[in-house]
């Protein structure tokens, strides 16, 4: 960030330090082709357009899934299709993709989620299968593998998102990532108004550029950390964590999957708590130090207008209703630290359970 300043560069459109998160980019994906922006919510909107996705067309989407996700079909004229997620994933459930097949669709779009890791080999393999593209949401997964992949590079196009909150940062930015020249272009040419509509600045890029470096270490150290806390409360019955994130002894995984572990998702069960409410769980839990939210809304309340809804919506329901989430950072901090998030856990559910 020093150099940005000390050279000028900061207040181009494109220079060194873009040039360099492009590279790099490019390199930990294994894609010719890396179009910076300014948020990953456009980053999804350019990657439909670059597609040629516009009005008529059909976006098939998870039930449960980010709402920009949904807005940005929407915003390129095309009605999302919903089908249900997989409820050990977070993920869109790949077995029912064939019953949201029309003669209008043209993309499915896929979000890893929560820790969670979608099948992007089935996935892919079904797409191919139908003359369908995909869009491969990776902003909470960056860095992660999938069958030896890094997250972001299966699809047709990849996402990326540099957030505030995100673990690749510069406060907020995207990328789109694809290996098809003609997407690429087409992003180019819509993002072009006498000069990019939706600029990562260079300041943003020079910022951006050493994190890379250093995902993979730190998704290593969140990986560890993610099973050393589930280990401490597998007898939490109240709450049952994303299936990808159950405990692994890391020193022996081949690495060929791996999540990156942007949010941890359990889903709650109040049944167990004697029907204590989700946001009173979720409030006991940040009163002893813990961050603990609720995920998202999801899709299941909105309206036949907007969309088109392939099967029941069950189990996106049932994480709208039920999922709480732990926020990366502590991740990154020590074992005795992980043990008192345990412990603090193990303590507002004995109490709940008890009162």
């Amino acid at each position: 960030m020093k150099s940005a300043y000390a050279d000028g560069s900061w207040g181009r459109y494109e220079g060194i330090h873009s040039q360099r998160l492009i590279e790099s980019l490019s390199s930990l994906h294994g894609v010719e082709h890396v179009s910076l922006c300014a948020s990953g919510t456009i980053a999804v909107e350019l990657a439909l357009r670059g597609m040629g996705v516009s009005e008529g067309a059909e976006v098939i989407l998870a039930g449960y899934d980010f709402p920009g996700n949904f807005r940005a079909i929407e915003h390129v004229g095309a009605r999302p299709v919903l089908v249900d997620i997989d409820p050990a994933q977070w993920c869109l459930n790949v077995e029912l993709l064939e019953q949201a097949l029309s003669p209008q669709t043209r993309v499915i779009l896929v979000s890893h989620l929560h820790g969670g890791l979608a099948p992007m080999k089935q996935i892919m393999e079904f797409a191919r299968q139908h003359q369908l593209q995909v869009v491969e949401d990776a902003c909470q997964s960056p860095g992660a593998m999938i069958d030896g992949k890094v997250a972001g590079s299966h699809g047709d196009v990849g996402v990326l998102s540099f957030g505030g909150s995100k673990l690749l940062t510069a406060g907020r930015g995207g990328a789109v990532l694809t290996p098809d020249a003609q997407i690429h272009q087409r992003i180019k040419v819509y993002c072009e108004r006498g000069n990019h509509a939706f600029p990562l600045s260079e300041l943003q890029a020079a910022v951006l550029y050493p994190q890379v470096a250093s995902l993979g270490q730190a998704n290593g150290l969140r990986c560890q950390r993610v099973s050393q806390l589930l280990k401490r409360s597998l007898n939490i019955a109240a709450m049952r964590p994303v299936q990808s994130s159950l405990p692994v002894d890391i020193a022996e995984e081949t690495l060929s999957d791996m999540s990156s572990f942007y949010k941890l998702a359990w889903s709650y069960d109040s049944s167990q708590l004697g029907e204590v409410p989700r946001d009173q769980f979720l409030a006991a839990v940040r009163a002893e130090g813990v961050a603990l939210d609720a995920g998202f809304r999801g899709f299941v309340k909105r309206s036949a207008r907007r969309c088109r809804v392939a099967g029941e919506l069950t189990e996106s329901a049932q994480a709208a209703e039920k999922t709480v989430i732990l926020h990366h950072p502590v991740l990154l901090e020590s074992e005795e630290t992980i043990d008192r998030v345990a412990i603090a856990l193990e303590k507002v559910v004995f109490h709940l359970g008890n009162s």
